[in-house]
């Protein structure tokens, strides 16, 4: 029996190589998109597999939940939360409506989708779940000299992160894996969407981002970082980030107590 894999955000890019390689992998698929003429192009494109489109806005709560639906009721072995929008902006200068669009396609819609197939996952004591974020995740602390400014989007994959580590650690021993990918910047239509002239700057392609991800599972890796060489920067920055959280005390830090 074939496993199925439902991939958001499958219409290009990063998730458009998902469903490519999967469907080489002899995957059924499920694929969300807001095109559905792309749709319709991938499932004519393989019709060795089984692929159902569904035309559905992330951005919305009815996108959200009648994927979320889906995610329930099928029995999905993997899931890829690829769905993305970049407006690149500081937080003052978004207008609200992309905003909210921004808060939904990068957490609300991979928090409710993670929740509503993990159960069955559980159950069935395997699956697999991808959250696509970005090493823009990991841009917090950079200064202001460091463009461009974008909290919304860079909290979004952070957030990914810090829920996909999480997650881990909260199914460990049932069988489910999670993972969070971050690639840097990969040559996908996504910048270009935007407005974003990129062509000058190296990027990685899509399927590289693909291969690391299904590498990194094999490794065990929760947080894959494709163009990171050294991963022990990243063994660093999750070793600080646990001494902090196991340095806090009950007690007032000196630091923030009134001088004498």
């Amino acid at each position: 029996m074939s496993k199925l894999a439902l991939v958001t955000g499958a219409t290009s890019g990063i998730g458009k190589a998902f469903a490519e390689r999967l469907a080489a992998l002899g995957h059924d698929l499920i694929l969300v998109g807001r095109r559905e003429e792309r749709l319709k192009e991938f499932a004519a494109a393989h019709p060795e597999i089984a692929v159902r489109g569904i035309v559905a806005d992330l951005s919305t709560d009815e996108g959200v939940d009648a994927v979320a639906r889906v995610c329930a009721t099928e029995d999905i072995s993997l899931l890829v939360n690829n769905a993305g929008v970049a407006h690149y902006m500081p937080l003052a200068e978004l207008p609200a409506a992309k905003a909210r669009e921004l808060a939904h396609v990068k957490v609300v819609a991979p928090t409710m989708l993670t929740r509503a197939v993990v159960g069955g996952m559980r159950a069935r004591g395997e699956g697999t779940i991808i959250n696509v974020a970005g090493m823009i995740a990991f841009s917090g602390p950079a200064p202001s000299s460091v463009p461009p400014r974008r909290a919304v989007y860079a909290g979004g994959l952070a957030f990914a992160v810090a829920m996909s580590q999480t997650l881990s650690a909260e199914l460990e021993g049932t069988g489910v894996r999670v993972q969070v990918l971050c690639p840097g910047v990969v040559a996908t239509e996504f910048h270009e969407r935007q407005g974003m002239d990129l062509s000058a700057v190296r990027r990685m392609s899509a399927d590289d981002v693909v291969t690391a991800s299904l590498r990194g599972l094999e490794l065990g890796e929760v947080v894959v970082a494709p163009g990171v060489e050294d991963a022990g920067l990243l063994d660093a920055v999750f070793t600080a980030d646990l001494a902090a959280f196991n340095g806090q005390s009950p007690e007032l830090a000196s630091r923030y107590r009134p001088a004498n």
